[in-house]
């Protein structure tokens, strides 16, 4: 038609673009955000398998505050988005329905991840495996 779309800011390359073309809910665009905010946690602690060096002494410190930090940075935001989206038609009318669909969208996602990281960065693949688990527990 007429309108267009925005098919996500890092590509997800795996899927086909027709496929990232489809108009989906925007709850996938949250659950995106919030594995993000995830990723951003933890991999610093990953950052021995690169080129970056992580001093030792600071790793349980890292190991202590990532959750923490996810937790409190994707309530924040998904308090905040929802304050705002809560009264569009776009979202399911109710908190269950919106609670169930992001986590579907979340574990969707972090399954995704699972799959990049076993192809393109094995070293990774505890950050999807922990949000998985997570997201398995809720």
């Amino acid at each position: 038609g007429s309108d267009f779309v925005i098919i996500d800011f890092e590509g997800e390359p795996a899927r086909p673009l027709e496929v990232r073309r489809l108009k989906r809910s925007p709850l996938q665009d949250v659950a995106g955000m919030l594995r993000s905010f995830h990723y951003a946690a933890y991999a610093p602690l990953l950052a021995g398998t690169g080129t970056v060096k992580i001093n030792a002494s600071n790793t349980e410190n890292l190991n202590r505050w990532a959750p923490a930090w996810a937790t409190w940075v994707s309530d924040r935001f998904l308090t905040e988005y929802l304050k705002l989206a809560t009264e569009d038609v776009f979202l399911p009318p109710t908190h269950a329905q919106i609670t169930a669909l992001l986590q579907i969208y979340v574990l969707e996602k972090a399954v995704y991840e699972l799959g990049y990281e076993l192809n393109n960065r094995p070293e990774w693949v505890a950050i999807p495996l922990e949000g998985i688990s997570k997201a398995l527990e809720t």
